[in-house]
């Protein structure tokens, strides 16, 4: 299989946009475009000829350019079926399971709600690239603006389950904020102080701190520990349910 490019384009403050061309067929997506002159400047640059937009929500800084960039290039708009209402131009509605092509390669559709109530994910098997929007961040989550504690625990369970070796592309550049609270939960925890060391050099080279890898989440991120009896312990709540421990310290988070 060929290749599948991915470029990270930085946009506003903290955002990534996503553009991702399998190198083959030349099929191009950008994800999350929250606004439309750096994308269509960064396609210009790569000399890269836009096929598709996937959308993994509705908010205004992911899909705040997808209209324009449509009018301009005549690309597909791809975003959940259970949000179609509030994504523009969308021109196919998927949900769970579904498979969307990029050329030679096929992402599966994974519902994620919580953050909002029609968030959805993307899964590039093939290519080992999870596009995440603002379920998952390194080190983090998204905070609850539309779905409960149980829903979000759910589609952050799905994510876990993807391979170790799979590599996160979230929507926001929060990695070292991130580190800082999840220390402030456990300061014993090597997994975090390793990740926390690595994104700060990151950070001091003015490179992205992305795309993570899955299996270090696993270890260090808080949000996808709720049901760690070493977390739990940690953060005074041993042997209570996993959707409580959620819940209670994505409410730290909130307030942190």
């Amino acid at each position: 299989m060929a290749d599948l490019d991915i470029h990270l384009l930085p946009v506003l403050s903290d955002n990534y946009v996503y553009l991702i061309r399998d190198a083959e067929s030349g099929a191009c997506a950008a994800v999350d475009p929250a606004v439309a002159g750096p994308v269509m400047a960064a396609l210009g640059r790569l000399g890269w000829h836009l096929s598709h937009i996937l959308c993994t929500h509705h908010h205004a800084d992911h899909v705040g350019g997808v209209a324009e960039i449509k009018r301009a290039t005549g690309c597909i708009v791809i975003g959940a079926a259970a949000d179609a209402r509030r994504i523009p131009g969308i021109d196919v509605r998927v949900k769970e399971g579904d498979e969307v092509a990029l050329g030679g390669h096929s992402a599966r559709v994974i519902e994620t709600p919580g953050h909002t109530s029609g968030h959805v994910a993307y899964w590039f098997e093939g290519a080992g690239a999870l596009f995440c929007g603002d379920t998952l961040f390194s080190l983090g989550c998204g905070r609850l603006f539309e779905g409960t504690p149980a829903q979000m625990w759910e589609s952050l369970l799905k994510l876990r389950a993807l391979p170790d070796d799979a590599r996160v592309y979230c929507g926001h550049e929060y990695t070292n904020d991130n580190v800082a609270f999840a220390l402030d939960l456990e300061p014993r925890n090597e997994a975090i102080k390793r990740r926390g060391a690595e994104a700060q050099a990151l950070g001091e080279a003015g490179r992205p701190t992305l795309p993570a890898r899955l299996g270090d989440e696993k270890a260090a991120n808080p949000f996808l520990r709720a049901d760690d009896p070493g977390l739990k312990q940690a953060v005074g709540l041993a042997g209570r349910d996993a959707v409580e421990v959620f819940a209670a310290i994505r409410r730290r988070k909130d307030e942190f």
